[in-house]
């Protein structure tokens, strides 16, 4: 298929225009859409609203109808760009000075179709090369915005176009929330089981540990491109360890590397920086990595507690990431040292019941993990249909059949 041909967006729309500022919260107001009302992803998070003054000026003038394109021209650098299709809510609703409402004219494109189009923009990082920028601001000018040369298709494929993306987006949608019900139900398990706040003595985490330490400062001259993994803060994550850039190390044969090498059924948690408190259980293909300074391992004595189940407890909002949060030092840059750590208080219910919780939460893992190679298929997918979509190779080999 040729290249689709492409006119400047000003030549498509009827309108692009502002929104206003208004530092007023009046509970009773009109909704006003603003920065973090608006995902990443192009979604409406509605989670925090905003109500401006019915009296305000300039209401009238900038409510939002179904169909209208809300581009976000002023963020963060990494946010500015992000665009809302307005398909409408059940109450009227403005928006602020910090996006542009585009009206197209629908006879030359589809709102949809362009609202996925400068989503597509977004993710490409088109507009982060775009902005201007300040001190954490930057800023897409509506010139630019209009500069845009923007691939067209018939009407009726735009719109055909659109609605399977929109399907596949709404496929992804669901499968994160598969994977945070599950995540709810894990905790709802952990509860009903263990009755978090009395029902089990607790203990000192300390008592409970053969070994505590972390890592050594001066790894970076052991960097490799093979040899052992390295373990660093952005891997831990909560429940899990997710390695995606593996960073390897050639370690010495000594005592301080000894110490720091892991094995599999230690717990590890961030002690330091801005992930402070994640957690996750070594698993056995990670036996005998290295760890960094930021990073502790707990090695329970599993005849008094099992690390899956202290790892879970850790995590836990009302549990261990109460204790983590309370016992932390440091505003600009917290941290967490051994003692205390070995503080805190951990519930010790028998080791049957520990271990009819790590096979119970086995499954929702087991079935979490499916929904998460789903996620990542959709993914895949999706970006691969924005990329034909706007480069004119969707329809090549009537593709479009495939794809419904």
């Amino acid at each position: 298929m040729s290249e689709l041909k492409r006119r400047l967006l000003k030549d498509l729309v009827l309108e692009v225009k502002p929104g206003f500022a208004c530092g007023e919260n009046d509970p009773n107001g009109v909704f006003q859409v603003r920065m973090n009302n608006v995902t990443k992803s192009g979604g409406i998070d509605l989670s925090k609203q905003r109500r401006v003054p019915r009296s305000h000026l300039r209401l009238e003038k900038d409510k939002l109808l179904p169909g209208d394109v809300l581009f976000n021209a002023t963020n963060s650098p990494d946010l500015v760009g992000k665009t809302l299709f307005w398909s409408g809510l059940n109450e009227e609703a403005v928006y602020s000075n910090h996006f542009q409402r585009i009206r197209v004219d629908e006879e030359k494109v589809d709102p949809k179709y362009l609202s996925r189009w400068l989503a597509y923009q977004f993710d490409s990082g088109v507009f982060r090369s775009l902005c201007k920028r300040w001190v954490n601001q930057a800023t897409v000018s509506k010139e630019r915005l209009l500069a845009l040369r923007v691939p067209l298709l018939p009407l009726v494929k735009q719109e055909r176009l659109a609605a399977i993306l929109d399907q596949v987006d709404m496929l992804r949608l669901k499968r994160r929330e598969a994977i945070a019900l599950l995540d709810d139900l894990a905790q709802s398990i952990f509860i009903s089981m263990f009755d978090v706040g009395g029902g089990h003595p607790a203990a000192p985490l300390g008592e409970q540990l053969s070994l505590i330490t972390s890592g050594g400062r001066g790894w970076a001259k052991y960097y490799s491109d093979s040899g052992s993994i390295f373990i660093r803060s952005l891997d831990v994550r909560m429940n899990s360890i997710e390695i995606g850039e593996v960073a390897y190390v050639h370690a010495p044969d000594n005592a301080e590397a000894r110490r720091t090498r892991v094995e599999c059924g230690d717990v590890l948690l961030t002690i330091t920086g801005s992930r402070i408190g994640r957690v996750a259980t070594v698993p056995g293909n990670l036996s005998g990595a290295y760890v960094s300074q930021h990073v502790a391992i707990l090695r329970p004595v599993q005849e008094k507690i099992l690390p899956e189940f202290l790892s879970f407890y850790l995590s836990m909002p009302f549990g261990g990431q109460v204790q983590i949060s309370n016992m932390q030092y440091g505003q600009t840059k917290p941290g967490l040292n051994f003692k205390q750590v070995a503080k805190f208080m951990i519930p010790l219910p028998e080791i049957s019941l520990q271990r009819e919780f790590v096979e119970r939460t086995l499954q929702v893992r087991k079935l979490q993990a499916s929904h998460v190679r789903s996620l990542a298929a959709l993914d895949q997918l999706f970006a691969s249909l924005q990329h034909r979509a706007f480069s004119g190779t969707f329809w090549d080999h009537e593709t479009i059949g495939e794809a419904a």
